[in-house]
Order: structure tokens, then C-alpha cells, then sequence
């Protein structure tokens, strides 16, 4: 290509493809987009998907500064009115612990159990505790005994309760990604326990089709129901007015006979059998 002149787009499945042709979708750790990404890629091979891994604390800026077009995230969201928000999923709240802890021998876990137990509670902790927003009517404030330090992440969160100092609360999704040979986590249930939400999160205002894909992708909506590009270009297809050539083909030849059978003949009747007489 001569130096300084811009590569010509090209049509793929149906629409251009361009150099700028990107949709940055921003996801926060725990949650796994590739789902969502495979049905993008087969709806829309002509817009790259670039995945965007972005740390909790900082995830709800980057949809308000455009660093990201949406974002896989966890709610809440402060309600200020610039973003929208479709909830997902709840997660399902774990307790975590070295594996010569107590709560490895439990199949599930009560906050009464950790009474005694020194609650780590790194910086990145996504769960709505008392007195954080979204928090709901009765969420606990800490279970345990409140640590001294906050570890600054959730992976140093679980290397401290690996060498057996207490324990830390957190989404499942985390603590699997996070995993240790030397760390059990087992569910934690009871009034109070928080729980993580999952959701879609974008700009206010921002209704692109694009956008608009997104959302029946992860609505679990089909491409025939969907509103966006994809909608459009199935639809397209679909509409194509009939040709002669088509008509004629399905139609067959004209003059032609009904279908009979391979003979030739036409299909003979099954016998019906009669009721057996009486003896």
C-alpha cells in the first residue's frame, strides 16, 4: 500500500468494514464475555470486538469517559441519569479460606460462623456491604472481627487467608478466578449476606445500533428479533424479491404431474384392516 493512502474498506457479511470499524466492550474481573463475544462475531464479522479487562474501582468511569462503548459490569451505578443499566445476573456470594480452615470441612457457611474470624476486606471488594452504595434493608456491616489492613486487591485478599489468617468474602466468579491449590471457598447464606449483580452498563443518549446489538445479545434475543445491524442485514436477505428464475424453481416444470411413487405409479392405499369376527 503506497505510503499515506487509506486501506479501502471492504463488505463483510453483509456491511463495510472500516479501520475504524471497533466496538470496545469493557468487562471487570470475574465476569466472562466470551459468550457474548462468539454471538457478536457471528452477527457481526464486519465490527471487531475488542475486549477490554478494566479493575472494578475504576470500571464506572470508563463508560462515562468513553474509554470503553459498554461495559459487563457490577452494579450499582450511581444514578445521576448519564448511564443506563440492564441488571443481568446475581452472583452467588462465597466465603474463602485456606484449606485447613474450618469452613473447608462445611458445605455451607452462616455469618454466625465467622464470629471469631478476622474479615479481610481488600480495596477492589465489589459486594454492597452496610454502608456502601446499594447496599440493601439488613446488609452486614463485617462479619467477624474488622482486619487492620485492606489488602489492595482481591488476589492479595486470597494469598493472606492462604497462609491461614482469617478469612474473605466474595463473589464465586472471583474466588474461582483467583483459585489456589491451598484455598477452599464454600457459599455463604443468611439475612444480611451481600450479593454481586451483574449488568450492562452504557452512555445515556448512546443509541447506535451497535449498542442497540449488544443489548439483544445479551437479552438472549435472536437476529430475526434483534434491532440492530444485524436485524438489518438478516432482513435484508430475507426480503430479497422472488426472480423468475427462483419462481420457476419452485414451481417445477410446467405441465409436470403430481409426485408419484418411485415406480411411477401413484402410491397405493394401505389396507384397512377389519375387526376380527367373532367366533
Amino acid at each position: 500500500m503506497a505510503p499515506g493512502r487509506a486501506p479501502k474498506p471492504r463488505t463483510l457479511g453483509g456491511m463495510t468494514e472500516t479501520p475504524d470499524a471497533v466496538f470496545r466492550l469493557g468487562y471487570v474481573p470475574g465476569v466472562t464475555p466470551s459468550k457474548w463475544a462468539r454471538v457478536w462475531r457471528e452477527r457481526l464479522p464486519g465490527v471487531r470486538l475488542e475486549l477490554v479487562l478494566v479493575p472494578f474501582p475504576e470500571s464506572e468511569h470508563a463508560v462515562r469517559s468513553g474509554a470503553v462503548d459498554a461495559l459487563l459490569g457490577r452494579l450499582p451505578v450511581l444514578d445521576d441519569g448519564a448511564l443506563h443499566a440492564i441488571p443481568m445476573y446475581v452472583e452467588t456470594t462465597v466465603v474463602a479460606a485456606s484449606r485447613d480452615h474450618l469452613v473447608a470441612a462445611a458445605d455451607v457457611v452462616v455469618p454466625e460462623d465467622l464470629v471469631d474470624e478476622v474479615c479481610w476486606q481488600p480495596l477492589d471488594d465489589p459486594l454492597p456491604w452496610a454502608g456502601r452504595r446499594g447496599a440493601g434493608p439488613g446488609a452486614l456491616v463485617v462479619l467477624g472481627e474488622s482486619p487492620y489492613e485492606h489488602p489492595a486487591t482481591t488476589a492479595d485478599a486470597i494469598a493472606v487467608v492462604a497462609s491461614g489468617s482469617g478469612v474473605v468474602v466474595v463473589p464465586q466468579s472471583l474466588a474461582r478466578l483467583h483459585h489456589r491449590k491451598d484455598v477452599e471457598h464454600r457459599p455463604l447464606e443468611g439475612e444480611g449476606v451481600p450479593q454481586s449483580q451483574v449488568a450492562l452498563v452504557w452512555r445515556r443518549g448512546d443509541e447506535r445500533d451497535l449498542v442497540e446489538e449488544l443489548i439483544g445479545i445479551v437479552r438472549g434475543r435472536t437476529v430475526n428479533s434483534s434491532r440492530g445491524r444485524g436485524a438489518a442485514a438478516a432482513k435484508g436477505a430475507t426480503d430479497a424479491p422472488e426472480t423468475a428464475a427462483s419462481t420457476a424453481a419452485r414451481r417445477g416444470p410446467r405441465g409436470a404431474a403430481p409426485p408419484r411413487g418411485g415406480n411411477g405409479r401413484k402410491p397405493a392405499a394401505s389396507p384397512r384392516r377389519g375387526r376380527r369376527g367373532r367366533r
